[in-house]
């Protein structure tokens, strides 16, 4: 029987590093009497990789300090048949001994920064692992603002005017950049380009308040995007489960804030309490809008999720004029806070139900990966180790 060791892999140095925790948190509570033994991976704010049943606890989070005290450290490893193992560098207690975990899956549980944007993927790729959620490259491109609405741009999918800039770019031009957005007209948004749950996003009226929102953005940020507000807005989120080639839509939310651009105390510290994650937010759903509207967005999500390659579950934010229900693409979440299970509840799917899915589309994508060819057979190395260095000569 083969040892299902699931790796639920949270934390990370971000500025979202507590609602991952939450995220995890509401991940191991779920799996906890299934089929696999929860093996936490938590990375903490200063990138140590730690492991140890004391992470499974969220009261224990309280005091960061005595929490790494009591926990392990850890790596990935692999043994000479090739297998890859959680590998815990230390033991704690006289009498113990450090344990190997083989790896059955990861469940990636961050949300921004390396967690999110595709580098903890790359190393799940490296070593061959299973793990849900999208791969290196709809992960790195969906965390990149810009390059994300690049991507949109060149697919027929709509989105917002704007302008985007580095902070070199503001220490020199700051007055070209103010003239530019100057004429696309305020109200504007500043965001930083690569993080999420609305940290340093501000709306802004004038001037003054848009040099304010950019050196505050420039705190989280070295790369800035400054768009055209939408107004009235309404925001509509909708949750895509699958792979590229068979996906579906969740119903939609709207979701409510006490400003019309969401922050993180409206996503995260209003409703049901911060512990409950996004799940927390106050929210419509289904969203009370019409079928046309809730159609034309389910249909854009779906599109948008293939176009980026995105796998396992992701959250499709839209932008909606309220008043024309013009449709503009927002952002795309590749690991939503508590990976939307609020959306998929009114399609019958608990969350543990949602977590088992994902589980099983990794393996699925893993093993259809692993059924491809992976590398090449050739003597190139031996016909080049006899001519030498100097055989190296015009290789490309």
């Amino acid at each position: 029987m083969i040892e299902k060791n699931l790796i639920v892999a949270f934390g990370g140095v971000s500025p979202e590093h507590e609602v991952s925790v939450l995220t995890a948190m509401q991940v191991m509570s779920a799996l906890g009497n299934s089929t696999y033994t929860i093996v936490p991976l938590y990375i903490t704010k200063s990138g140590r990789w730690l492991t140890g049943e004391s992470l499974m606890d969220l009261s224990n989070f309280k005091e960061l300090d005595t929490l790494e005290a009591s926990a392990m450290s850890c790596s990935f490893v692999k043994d000479e048949a090739g297998r890859t193992f959680l590998k815990q560098q230390d033991a704690k207690g006289l009498f113990a001994k450090p344990r190997s975990f083989p790896v059955y899956a990861v469940v990636t549980a961050f949300h921004g920064s390396e967690g999110e944007n595709g580098s903890f993927q790359g190393v799940c790729e490296m070593y061959n692992i299973p793990f849900t959620g999208s791969g290196v490259l709809a992960s790195s491109v969906g965390m990149d603002k810009v390059k994300a609405k690049q991507l949109c741009e060149a697919n027929n999918i709509p989105v917002t005017p704007s302008l985007d800039f580095y902070e070199s770019d503001w220490d020199v031009h700051q007055k070209a950049i103010l003239q530019e957005a100057d004429l696309l007209g305020y109200p504007l948004v500043v965001k930083p380009c690569s993080l999420g749950s609305s940290i340093g996003v501000k709306k802004v009226d004038e001037e003054e308040s848009l040099i304010e929102a950019i050196e505050t953005a420039f705190r989280y940020d070295a790369h800035l995007l400054v768009e055209k507000a939408i107004h009235p807005l309404m925001e509509i989120n909708c949750s895509v489960m699958g792979s590229t080639e068979n996906c579906r839509a969740s119903v939609c939310e709207r979701p409510l804030g006490n400003t019309e651009t969401l922050s993180f105390e409206d996503k995260y510290q209003s409703g049901g309490g911060a512990d409950k994650g996004m799940a927390s937010a106050d929210r419509v759903i289904p969203a009370d809008i019409s079928d046309e509207l809730t159609d034309t967005i389910r249909s854009l999500a779906v599109h948008t999720f293939k176009t980026f390659n995105a796998g396992g579950v992701a959250r499709l934010d839209f932008l909606v004029n309220s008043e024309t229900e013009e449709v503009y693409f927002n952002e795309i979440n590749t690991i939503p806070g508590s990976f939307s299970f609020y959306l998929w509840e009114k399609n019958d799917l608990t969350f543990k139900d949602l977590m088992l899915e994902l589980i099983d589309i990794a393996i699925k994508q893993h093993q259809a990966k692993n059924g491809r060819i992976r590398s090449y057979e050739t003597n190139l190395l031996s016909e080049k180790a006899a001519t030498g260095i100097k055989g190296l000569k015009g290789i490309k």
